[in-house]
Parts: C-alpha cells; structure tokens; sequence
C-alpha cells in the first residue's frame, strides 16, 4: 500500500488459525460504522481488516461531508492495489487460516468487484450496493461472490446495472448470488442513516453474509 495507510484490526485471540476478511467503507471513509462491521467479524471468529483507503490522502477526516469530496481524487488503478496488498497482508499473518474473503459498501462495494477481477487467490467477496466491474472482466473472477443490491426502482444507479453483472457471471459459470431487498434503498445497511437503513434487508443480508463466509473461508 503506499503512504501510512489507517487501518483497524480484529482478531480473535484463541490461539487457533482462522479466516481473514478485508472489510471496505463506503464513500465516508473508515467511520465508527465501518468498524463495527469489523467488530462484528471478528466476534464470528474471523480476522478482520479494515483499511482506510483515504490514506493517500491523508486518511478520512472527521467530518463526513469532508470525506465524500476526496473519494474522486483516488487512483482507481492504486485503489485496487491497495486492496489486494490488504489481502496479501492478512494472509501472511500467522493466525490466519490463509482463506480470505472481502465486504465492501457502497464505494466499497464496486472495490469488492474490482478487487474479484484482479485478485484471483481471493476465495469471497460480498457487495452491498457496489458499481459492478465491466462485463468483458468476469471471466477473471475466481472468487464465489454475494451480491445485495437495493431495491432497482429506488436505487436505479447501480440496481439498474446489477442485473446484466449477474448474468455475466452466470454466463461464464462463476460461483454467485444475487439478490434485490425489495423495498429497500442503497445504504440499506447503514444503522447510523436512520431515513436509509432497513432493518429487515440489512439482517438478512448479513446472515447470507456469514453463510458465504463460513462455506468458503472455514
């Protein structure tokens, strides 16, 4: 990763090998949210990894509206990178079992689809909400992926375009699910938006993500 990249960890401490997950923000940087996502990982038994992808420029600022105009000053291409080295990372760790997976929001979503085309030795990746890859790079993924997306008729950006990646991955015979939460709009997760977050999409999302990861990184 380039610069001093803000990262929080997880890890469990019973002495045991366990599988690693790379948690990814949403375009509000690395905010109290986002670490309790990491929080709630590693309370599965997971070694979580959550990485402020601000850092290259200067890591993600209190205010949040702050944070949201820095998003397109990133590199995309060293976005990327960034992510995979945080892959790297938490394979090389002595506590982790060498399977990683990934769950990204929103911004973090679409680095979840970039990162599963560049990163063939990632075992999963879940995206909430996330801009797909394009449909000519399916065919490098390698990774069994969970894709929540909102509600087309609400969240007509990226639901709008979800449809078309799932058949792609159909079509090329890659390892996915796929859901729309009816009723629900983007950041459907987000517990500290209350005029966004849903209750009934957001635990049954995360339930289908812990099923993910505990068939592929156990």
């Amino acid at each position: 990763m380039t610069g001093p990249v803000k990262r929080l960890s997880r890890r469990t401490e019973d002495g045991g090998k366990h599988g690693g997950v790379v948690v990814v923000h949403q375009n509000r940087g690395l905010n109290p949210h986002i670490e309790d996502i990491a929080r709630r990982l590693a309370t599965e038994g997971y070694v979580t990894l959550a990485v402020d992808f601000l850092s290259p420029l200067g890591g993600t600022p209190t205010d949040e509206n702050d944070a949201m105009k820095m998003f397109g000053k990133l590199d995309a291409s060293q976005t990327t990178a960034n992510a995979m080295a945080a892959v790297a990372y938490l394979r090389s760790l002595p506590q982790v079992n060498g399977k990683i997976g990934a769950v990204g929001f929103c911004w973090g979503g679409g680095v979840i689809n970039q990162l599963a085309v560049n990163d063939p030795t990632l075992n999963a990746g879940v995206v909430y909400y996330g801009t797909p890859p394009k449909l000519e790079d399916v065919p490098k993924i390698h990774a069994a992926l969970l894709l929540n997306y909102a509600d087309p008729t609400l969240d007509k950006g990226n639901g709008e375009k979800a449809p078309p990646y799932a058949d792609a991955l159909k079509a090329n015979g890659k390892k996915y699910q796929f859901y729309f939460y009816t009723g629900a709009n983007h950041a459907f997760n987000d517990d500290t938006q209350s005029a966004r977050y849903d209750e009934a999409a957001a635990k049954l999302a995360w339930s289908r993500t812990l099923a993910l990861f505990k068939e592929t990184l156990s």
